[in-house]
């Protein structure tokens, strides 16, 4: 088994990243330091494009799945259900990433496409 880093180290990790790039990343929900799952809010010019959670990928490594409602444009529907993420997972962090082109800054960051 490989070594896990902490949730903490990885959302400063993220958040350094996406400063570095002209972002904003910005704690809603400060979840478990050592194992809280991690979901981010892609936002683009204070508008959501999508919603991912940390997960296991179909190769058994760690990667980020879409999760959410299909249409996050409508901010009350976001709202809702990060609360109710929220209350089924105490433990889970919701970091908002604020940057002008996030999917992009997100393909960069993993070395997808």
């Amino acid at each position: 088994m490989s070594p896990r880093l902490t949730s903490k180290l990885l959302v400063g990790a993220i958040r350094r990243r996406v400063e570095a790039t002209g972002g904003q990343a910005m704690v809603l929900a400060k979840g478990d330091e050592t194992s809280g799952s991690i979901l981010l809010a892609l936002v683009r010019r204070g508008e959501t494009v999508r919603l991912l959670e940390r997960g296991f990928g179909a190769q058994g490594a760690y990667g980020w799945v879409t999760t959410g409602p299909e249409d996050c444009a409508d901010p009350m529907v976001v709202s809702n259900y990060l609360q109710k993420r929220r209350r089924s997972d105490p433990d889970i962090w919701i970091i908002e990433l604020d940057h002008d082109d996030p999917e992009q800054w997100l393909d960069d960051m993993t070395g997808t496409e």
